[in-house]
């Protein structure tokens, strides 16, 4: 039983697939920001265009 938990403590495989989850988390963050800021200001744009064509 003390080999199993040692080993058990001492495995790091499941850490990579948490490093990478994170990773893959942040950049989907980072992606949603870039978005809405994008769509806010062609959204800006586009109101400023259809203002002046009226």
């Amino acid at each position: 039983m003390r080999k199993f938990l040692a080993g058990f403590l001492t495995d790091e495989s499941g850490a990579t697939a948490i490093e990478y989850g994170l990773i893959a988390a942040l950049i989907a963050v980072v992606i949603i920001g870039a978005v809405t800021t994008i769509g806010t200001n062609l959204t800006t744009v586009f109101d400023k265009v259809s203002a002046q064509l009226k």
